[in-house]
C-alpha cells in the first residue's frame, strides 16, 4: 500500500484492535496524518468502516483541509447514527451465492 499515510505495523494495529487499541494508536498519529488515513482508508471499499472510525477522531477542519468537501462528508458520516439493517419484506427469502451450484 504505497500511498497509505502510515507504516502497515500501524495499519494491521488499527483494522484487528478494538476500541480501546484504536482509540489509543490514533491518539499517537498527527491529526493531519489521521486525516488523510480517514481519507485513504474510506476509499477503499473493504476499509470503509474502519475509515468512519478513524474519522470520528478527526476534526471536520483536518479532514477538509485533506479532502475537501469529500472530508466535510466524511465527518458528518463518521458521527451519524449507524444505519440499522434493512428489514426484509414478509416471504422474501434470502439470496445467498455460496450456497449455490451449477446444474448442468
Amino acid at each position: 500500500m504505497d500511498d497509505c499515510p502510515v507504516p502497515l505495523d500501524v495499519l494491521g494495529t488499527l483494522y484487528r484492535g478494538d476500541a480501546e487499541v484504536v482509540e489509543a494508536v490514533l491518539a499517537d498519529i498527527p491529526s493531519g496524518s489521521r486525516a488523510r488515513l480517514a481519507a485513504y482508508l474510506y476509499g477503499k471499499s473493504h476499509l470503509h468502516a474502519l475509515g468512519l472510525r478513524v474519522a470520528s477522531a478527526c476534526t471536520e477542519a483536518d479532514l477538509v483541509r485533506v479532502a475537501g468537501t469529500a472530508g466535510a462528508v466524511l465527518f458528518a458520516q463518521s458521527r451519524a447514527a449507524p444505519r440499522a439493517p434493512e428489514a426484509r419484506m414478509p416471504g422474501q427469502r434470502r439470496i445467498s451465492l455460496a450456497g449455490s451450484r451449477s446444474v448442468a
